[in-house]
C-alpha cells in the first residue's frame, strides 16, 4: 500500500497540503459584506435607490421604468412565442390531416386491387412470414439509416452524439407551451401591469450624490432591516412596530386617516447588511471534489 492509502480517510489521494494547492475544486464560502446587499427602497432590476416606485404584491420594490419596460419586453417575447407555438400546432394538425388522407387513400387502392384481381395467394396473410419464405434475409436498409442506427448504438463517438435538428426544434416549441403573462423577475409568480402597487418613499437628507435612507413615514426614523408594512389604498410605507401599535386594531392610516382593510396590507421585502441576524449573508459556490 502506498504511503497516501495509509493515512487517515485513505480514499482521498491527496494529502493535506496538495488539496490547498487545488483551488478549481470543492465548495467555497464567502461572507457577504454590507454593500454586497440591496438597501431598503433600492430597485431590484436597477440595484440603485428606486424613482418612482411601486411594490408588487410579493412586497419587492422596482422603479417604475425599470419594471414596465421588463413586462413590455416579456409580454412582446411572450407573444412571439405564443405566435410559433400556434403555427407549430396548426403544421401538426395539418400533417396529421394529410397522414390520414394518406392512409385511407392507400386502404382503398388495397381494396380495388385485391377485389379486381383474380385470386392469389399472399405472402403476407400467410401463416409462413415472408421473410421464412426466402432463402436468406436481404439487408435493404440504406446506408444512411444504417448510419443513423450506429449513432444510437454508439453514443461515445462524437460524430454520433445528439444534434440539435429542426425536428428538435419543433419538439422544444410543441412541449413548451408559452405563459399566458409574464413572471415577477424575483418572486417567479405572473404579474400583470395593473398589480403594480404605487407607494411613497421618504428619505433622508443624501451626502453629494449619494441618496439618504428610506424613513419611516409615521416615526421619521430610518428603515434599515426593520420589518416593513406598506398600505395599499393610500401607498403609506411604516414600519412594522408603529403598525401594529398605531394602526392595526383602527385600521385608519396615521398619516392620510383612511380606512384600510386586511387586504390592502402589504408586508415588504426587507433589507439586509452584513450581521447575520438580518438575513442570508453566507454565500456558496458549489463545485466538484476529489472525493
Amino acid at each position: 500500500m502506498t504511503r497516501k492509502g495509509k493515512q487517515p480517510g485513505g480514499h482521498n489521494p491527496l494529502t493535506y497540503h496538495e488539496r490547498l494547492k487545488l483551488t478549481s475544486y470543492g465548495t467555497t464560502t464567502a461572507r457577504l459584506g454590507t454593500e454586497s446587499h440591496n438597501r431598503f427602497g433600492d430597485c431590484c432590476l436597477g440595484l440603485a435607490p428606486a424613482t418612482d416606485p411601486v411594490s408588487t404584491p410579493s412586497g419587492h420594490i422596482y422603479s417604475r421604468e425599470a419594471i414596465v419596460s421588463y413586462l413590455l419586453t416579456k409580454n412582446q417575447e411572450i407573444k412571439e412565442a405564443r405566435l410559433k407555438y400556434e403555427t407549430q400546432l396548426s403544421t401538426d394538425q395539418d400533417r396529421t390531416d394529410l397522414t390520414r388522407q394518406a392512409v385511407e387513400k392507400q386502404r382503398v387502392e388495397d381494396f380495388a386491387t385485391k377485389d379486381g384481381c383474380p385470386a392469389q395467394i399472399s405472402k403476407e396473410g400467410h401463416a409462413t412470414s415472408h421473410k421464412n419464405s426466402l432463402g436468406r434475409i436481404i439487408n435493404t436498409s440504406t446506408k444512411e439509416e444504417l448510419r443513423t442506427s450506429l449513432k444510437r448504438t454508439s453514443f461515445w463517438l462524437s460524430e454520433s452524439q445528439p444534434q440539435y435538428t429542426a425536428e428538435s426544434i419543433e419538439e422544444d416549441v410543441r412541449n413548451n407551451p408559452p405563459p399566458r403573462r409574464p413572471d415577477s423577475p424575483m418572486s417567479g409568480r405572473p404579474l400583470r401591469m395593473k398589480e403594480l402597487i404605487p407607494m411613497t418613499l421618504q428619505r433622508e437628507e443624501g451626502v453629494g450624490s449619494i441618496e439618504g435612507k428610506c424613513i419611516c413615514a409615521v416615526s421619521g426614523k430610518a428603515i434599515t432591516t426593520q420589518p416593513v408594512i406598506l398600505i395599499k389604498k393610500t401607498g403609506v410605507v411604516m414600519v412594522k412596530e408603529f403598525y401594529d401599535t398605531l394602526a392595526k386594531s383602527s385600521h385608519i392610516c396615521p398619516v392620510t386617516g383612511k380606512k384600510f382593510k386586511d387586504k390592502d396590507v402589504i408586508t415588504l421585502n426587507k433589507g439586509t447588511s452584513g450581521f447575520a441576524a438580518s438575513g442570508e449573508v453566507i454565500a456558496k459556490k458549489y463545485r466538484p471534489t476529489l472525493t
